[in-house]
């Protein structure tokens, strides 16, 4: 593929987001999204990418994601997805393409999306109908956020800095009418 210019700036924050080819499966097992998990979670550090929200979804993902260092965030899911493809090509059985096309990035330029955009990526699992709750979905850092399970895969700094507690962000994510809202004025940083 041709050669894209994209800029990614240091102490930003960006969507990133990409499905399936055709809307087809991206993660085919249990394994899958927890080697998955393990790439972002090596990758991350290697790069000097913090991860503030992420969601592994069976045909898509989305990630908020902060990069920390002048080396740009396409080199980290470049790596990270070609590194996950070989592994899943292999397992499956297939080859080719698994992605539909690039990867897509939004960069988030107003303070106050950055919560409306966590609750998005939180909630993607509810809105699918694949589960009734955000803590019911394994593949997402919800249950990081309300300190219901351990990992690095989360910016302390960055919830202490906007939500006094979990309750405060449960609420927050509850909070339906506020998300509908919400949702209307993050519309260009969303992909829907």
């Amino acid at each position: 593929m041709p050669y894209r210019p994209d800029v990614f700036a240091q102490d930003h924050y960006y969507h990133i987001y990409n499905r399936g080819a055709g809307r087809g499966t991206l993660f085919f097992n249990p394994q899958n999204y927890l080697y998955c998990l393990r790439l972002i979670k090596r990758h991350s550090q290697r790069y000097g990418i913090t991860v503030i929200a992420y969601c592994l979804m069976p045909n898509h993902y989305h990630f908020l994601l902060r990069q920390e260092t002048d080396v740009p965030i396409s080199k980290f899911i470049n790596v990270l997805f070609n590194a996950y493809v070989q592994a899943v090509n292999k397992q499956q059985n297939r080859s080719g393409t698994l992605f539909q096309g690039r990867f897509r990035h939004v960069c988030i330029d107003r303070e106050e999306y950055l919560v409306h955009l966590c609750r998005y990526i939180h909630m993607n699992p509810v809105k699918a109908g694949l589960v009734e709750s955000p803590e019911d979905w394994p593949y997402s850092n919800y249950l990081e956020w309300i300190d219901q399970r351990p990992g690095t895969l989360k910016d302390e700094d960055f919830i202490r800095g906007r939500f006094s507690g979990r309750e405060s962000y449960q609420r927050f994510v509850a909070d339906h009418d506020d998300e509908d809202g919400a949702r209307k004025s993050i519309r260009r940083y969303i992909w829907d």
